[in-house]
């Protein structure tokens, strides 16, 4: 997913993965990568008239406990961090929302030799 938030893609691939755990099958990772990678903050405040997309996506990873893996570099370029990466830089806090973790393109890769589908959005 390298869609920001409030990008349609992002709430498209969203509506795919529901779709597709509900027809039974199995999601073995997402992984959001460029701007994709703001869906995992816990800072961004969203309108009371506004569809929660962070939250649909955190009850979703949470419902059918997916591995959702936020892209370490996309992540650091545009200042989501970690507890672990908010020490190693040395920044007052992290911001990654629960059900997320920062990982870099290896677990992209693995994700591609353990799945016979890849979907981006």
């Amino acid at each position: 997913m390298s869609a920001p938030g409030e990008n349609q893609s992002n709430q498209s691939a969203l509506s795919f993965a529901r779709a597709a755990l509900d027809a039974g099958h199995e999601i073995y990772r997402l992984f959001f990568y460029e701007q994709g990678v703001g869906t995992g903050t816990n800072l961004a405040v969203v309108p009371q008239d506004e569809y929660d997309l962070r939250a649909a996506w955190q009850e979703l990873i949470q419902q059918h406990d997916l591995d959702a893996v936020v892209c370490v570099a996309s992540a650091l370029k545009r200042g989501l961090l970690n507890e672990e990466e908010a020490e190693r830089y040395e920044r007052p806090a992290a911001n990654l929302a629960k059900g997320f973790t920062i990982s870099g393109l290896g677990q992209w890769v693995d994700a591609c030799i353990h799945s016979d589908r890849l979907v981006s959005f």
